[in-house]
């Protein structure tokens, strides 16, 4: 049975998440890594989703990031299927998430950073993909109308970067299971994931999105009763 999701944001630490509950002896992701089951089909059915997770001793999990931005009515079909999901959504600043797509994007692109216009980048942070990705409140507060929040938890990729253990303990305690990382596993947790190329942010891109993002930082922060002043 699917017992845990994880469900983004895209280029907030998802792969790092993955990496680290495979790790585990009592987790297992028989689909792999984003399956993209719930947002591509693509022709499979319901049948062959749940055969992936047919194992009722392991904890299974599908993290698919894209699940993050999912429409209500089929976070709503999820829940009829698996109403005791688990459920983590990791969040970043969401001016370096949109820096880190565009250079994802980029790299999908075959292009050089000397190649792409600052018109280019602004495109590319005001694409519906990526304002739907970096719009937190917006998906937290859909899989909450269906989902108690209690089964959702919303972690700072910030958190994963100052104590991984204490990140991964969390994610595991969320799952049911006893804290398994010890300070002797610290060195593991810390290695990059996918380590990008840190190209800095353009200082000429950074008054763009400041426009697309400080409202919305101020009312997640309003949302979630939270202090995201780092952010701003």
């Amino acid at each position: 049975m699917l017992s845990f999701m994880g469900i983004g944001a895209q280029k907030c630490g998802t792969t790092w998440l993955w990496q680290m509950l495979r790790a585990h002896p009592r987790i297992s992701f028989p689909g792999g890594k984003e399956i993209h089951f719930w947002d591509r089909p693509a022709g499979r059915s319901q049948e062959w989703y749940d055969g992936l997770f047919a194992d009722a001793i392991l904890c299974q999990g599908d993290i698919t990031p894209a699940y993050g931005f999912l429409p209500v009515d089929i976070i709503g079909r999820i829940h009829d299927r698996y109403p005791d999901l688990r459920l983590i959504y990791m969040i970043r600043n969401p001016l370096e998430r949109a820096w880190s797509s565009a250079r994802m994007a980029l790299r999908n692109a075959d292009m050089q950073h000397h190649e792409a216009s600052d018109t280019w980048f602004i495109d590319h942070f005001r694409s519906s993909g990526s304002l739907a990705r970096g719009d937190y409140e917006t998906c937290i507060r859909n899989w909450r109308s269906v989902f108690p929040s209690e089964q959702l938890l919303v972690l700072r990729y910030d958190d994963l970067v100052g104590d991984p253990v204490a990140f991964a303990n969390r994610c595991l305690l969320h799952l049911g299971l006893p804290a398994h990382f010890s300070d002797a596993d610290r060195p593991s947790l810390l290695k990059r994931v996918h380590e990008g190329d840190h190209v800095p942010l353009r200082p000429s891109l950074v008054p763009v999105l400041h426009h697309i993002y400080s409202n919305k930082i101020r009312d997640l922060a309003a949302y979630l009763e939270e202090s995201f002043a780092s952010w701003e």
